[in-house]
């Protein structure tokens, strides 16, 4: 059995999980495994995180193009195209490039976590994922994503003003 494809939820009203009272955070599931999916989703269960599901790596690429998650969970062993392809596919990408990317696996040698971060993960978790880790990880890459978003900002402005703009 395989994860509704694009399945929408809002995982739990009780938290703006982005801190600034703005819109929730989006987060995108990218996994074939349906226990595995099913996992994450009770991990993010009242976080206030929108999640969404994809269950291979063309779906991943579609619904990430299409709905422009804050952060992808990027299972590496997917159908069609492999969460190593995924990743640099995204990275590749302008509209993509700054999406937080973890990179979540059963596989654990340290060749994988090189190929993974040659392929631009920001981060990587074992099988079986800890909730707490998961979600500090999580809370690290949209705050690392809001700092970025800032920076690009104070920048413009800065470049602005010695051009003469206001």
């Amino acid at each position: 059995m395989q994860p509704e494809e694009g399945k929408k939820s809002t995982a739990g009203a009780s938290k703006s999980g982005s801190g600034e009272g703005g819109p929730a955070p989006k987060i995108l599931i990218a996994d074939d495994d349906l226990q595995s999916v099913e996992l994450l989703e009770a991990y993010l269960a009242d976080t206030g995180y929108e999640v969404r599901t994809a269950t291979d790596g063309e779906a991943t690429l579609r619904e990430t193009q299409q709905w422009q998650p804050d952060v992808i969970l990027l299972d590496i062993m997917m159908p069609k195209i492999s969460g190593f392809e995924v990743c640099k596919r995204l990275r590749a990408n302008s509209s993509s490039r700054s999406i937080g990317i973890l990179m979540i696996t059963a596989l654990d040698q340290s060749s994988d976590v090189e190929r993974a971060v040659e392929a631009g993960t920001d981060d990587f978790l074992t099988k079986p994922i800890n909730k707490t880790e998961l979600l500090l990880r999580i809370r690290s890459l949209l705050k690392s994503r809001q700092n970025q978003s800032n920076l690009d900002r104070a920048l413009a402005y800065i470049e602005a003003v010695e051009r003469g703009e206001k």
